[in-house]
């Protein structure tokens, strides 16, 4: 056997084997299995090859060349295996550092949360070309979301190299990424992280959630593309992976059974008993309703909202504090949150522009659990009276602040197994979730994390990407006012008197 085995060439054979598999891991790494096999193979013939032959290497150490040479050997190939060693852990267990100034390629919570929760594999097929606009953003996020999840496997294929592929998977356009899993397809065009963590979350679902917004009564409209519009809202949902839908109570008898979550986006029309009766029916089975209500509408809700304790109160809310520094009074930037499961990621603060506040009866809505989600400062009222210019408190006819805005409802009692359960968000303004206002820091995400919420999306609520977008530091009032005896006042007298004290020492000398 000992014979047989020297026979072979097993320092050639462990080589070759070395070297194959360096070659197989660069070209293709998912075949990690074979890679390893052949690295083994090559370690087993080389440790072998120098135990057969070890009187042979004995007997090769011990000339004088060798001896001459065998230091330097050593350290080249000390320094040969820590290189290989170095950039093969390199390769498999990588380490980068974001350095970007608005960290856009540090993936957000949720993402990772999503790929955590992958039921399946998904393959990215992405067509782009290195001169393209999207083949960095699409290379350096799909490498991260790579890291985070082993379920992912990603491609990318030039179209004018591999026109063949790119006519198979009918590509018109470069910068184009296809998702597939499970029989599905779905494809995106551009790099950012909501685009792509929106795709993995269509894709891993079974059904897609259905969000349906009611309307008849001069609500705002989803294809509404100008300021008013919820154009902009309906697209975040839809990458967030829900289908939306609009439904009409006045012709169809009851709220599907398949609506996740039912929404009344700014009604300013009445909505009629009857309607307000197929609401609450929806409701006490399970269903979920966001109802988004602005001052001065005559929607003649007020007897759905008592049914949970819940009332609509007069007037516009004042803010003096919680407030943009050169809008309008009624403009609230508000800024304090209750602890929920919809503001527990809030950073921002989120633009109300003329909003009313609620009220909450805690004997007829004592069987459920009530939690303000936002309030104005304590130096905010509910301005009765908007005549003139909205400029102090009128203690006899308005409502002194803290004031709640918006609302979440939860049964207090668990449901049966089984079945459903019902919840209920009211918040006292529409105009934030429109296109004019969508896309100011903070209002994006408190509209995805309460849509999410009652979605019962709650390991997915709302993707917060980093996109390389400017936010601008926006003050309040006092903010405002303290920057300005800072930069006016103190800087330039502080700089005066500097330059008299250097005078009067220099004119000493």
């Amino acid at each position: 056997m000992e014979m047989s085995l020297k026979a072979l060439p097993l320092g050639i054979i462990g080589t070759v084997l070395a070297v194959a598999g360096l070659i197989a891991y660069s070209l293709t790494p998912d075949l990690l299995w074979a890679v390893t096999i052949a690295e083994g193979l090559a370690l087993l013939c080389l440790v072998l090859f120098f135990i057969l032959h070890f009187d042979a290497v004995k007997a090769f150490s011990s000339r004088r060349s060798t001896h001459m040479g065998a230091n330097s050997l050593l350290m080249i190939l000390l320094v040969t295996a820590i290189l290989v060693i170095v950039n093969f852990l390199a390769a498999r267990h990588s380490i980068r550092w974001d350095l970007s100034e608005n960290q856009n390629f540090t993936l957000a919570p949720q993402t990772y949360r999503v790929l955590r929760s992958l039921p399946q594999d998904v393959k990215i097929t992405v067509f782009t070309r290195e001169k393209d606009p999207g083949y960095t953003g699409y290379k350096e996020r799909l490498e991260s979301y790579r890291q985070a999840s082993n379920k992912l496997t990603v491609e990318f294929v030039d179209p004018e190299r591999q026109p063949k592929i790119a006519q198979n998977y009918g590509i018109f356009r470069t910068d184009t990424a296809i998702f597939e899993s499970n029989g599905q397809t779905i494809r995106i065009t551009s790099p950012s992280e909501v685009e792509l963590t929106g795709a993995l979350i269509r894709i891993s679902k079974p059904a897609k959630k259905r969000i349906v917004f009611l309307e008849g009564h001069s609500e705002r409209s989803l294809e509404d593309k100008e300021r008013n519009g919820l154009s902009l809202a309906k697209e975040a949902l839809s990458k967030q992976g829900y289908d939306i839908g609009t439904l009409s109570l006045l012709k169809d008898a009851a709220v599907p059974d398949d609506t996740a979550v039912l929404v009344l986006a700014g009604p300013r029309n009445q909505v009629t008993k009857e309607e307000q009766d197929r609401i609450r029916t929806y409701v006490d089975k399970g269903g979920h309703l966001l109802a988004m209500i602005d001052p001065d509408t005559k929607t003649e809700l007020d007897p759905l909202l008592a049914h949970y304790g819940l009332g609509l109160g007069q007037g516009v809310l004042v803010d003096l504090q919680d407030r943009l520094a050169q809008g309008d009074l009624t403009s609230l930037l508000v800024r304090t949150f209750t602890e929920h499961e919809i503001t527990q990621d809030l950073t921002a603060a989120v633009l109300f522009p003329l909003a009313r506040h609620l009220i909450f009866d805690e004997q007829t809505g004592k069987d459920w659990d009530y939690v303000p989600l936002a309030r104005t400062s304590p130096n905010s009222w509910a301005e009765t009276n908007m005549q003139g210019r909205v400029v102090s408190l009128n203690e006899n006819e308005d409502v002194k602040g803290p004031l709640p805005l918006a609302a979440a409802l939860a049964p207090q009692k668990a449901p049966e197994e089984g079945k459903p359960r019902p919840a209920i968000v009211v918040i006292g303004n529409s105009t934030f979730a429109t296109n004019a206002f969508f896309n100011f820091p903070g209002n994006t995400d408190f509209f995805l994390h309460t849509t999410g919420w009652l979605a019962e999306e709650r390991d997915l609520i709302s993707i917060v990407p980093k996109e390389p977008a400017l936010r601008p530091f926006i003050p309040n009032p006092t903010q405002e006012r303290t920057l300005l005896y800072i930069q006016v006042l103190f800087l330039p007298i502080m700089t005066m008197l500097t330059g008299v004290m250097v005078w009067r020492k220099r004119r000493r000398l």
